[in-house]
């Protein structure tokens, strides 16, 4: 991991979607595995809950908090699956849209890409 400087001058760490599974995975992956994917898939749904709450009613820190919540769980399902998510991200967006080819989307808007 690096750091980075926010806008006020503090240090933080910038994580890479590698850095956030790994450390997802020593973390929990334990307790992910013996809960498995339908249980945590449940947990990923609430947080989705949550999120969608948040961005209806919550102040731009509840926001950030469930979006990194959300994305901590979509992580924790890729673990317990076996799925490397950077690889599965490269390998879907890295050569731009999956419906179009382009790295700047011409899809139609009637359809999802």
């Amino acid at each position: 991991m690096c750091a980075n400087h926010d806008p006020a001058g503090e240090s933080r760490p910038e994580i890479t979607l590698t850095d956030l599974q790994q450390l997802i995975r020593r973390m929990y992956l334990a307790k992910d595995a013996a809960r498995g994917i339908d249980g945590t898939f449940m947990w990923l749904i609430e947080e989705v809950g949550e999120l969608a709450s948040a961005l209806r009613e919550g102040s731009a820190e509840q926001q950030s908090a469930e979006f990194a919540d959300v994305l901590a769980w979509l992580v924790t399902i890729a673990n317990v699956a076996g799925i490397d998510l950077t690889e599965a991200v490269a390998r879907k967006y890295g050569s731009g849209c999956p419906g179009c080819g382009h790295f700047v989307c011409t899809c139609p808007d009637s359809g999802k890409p």
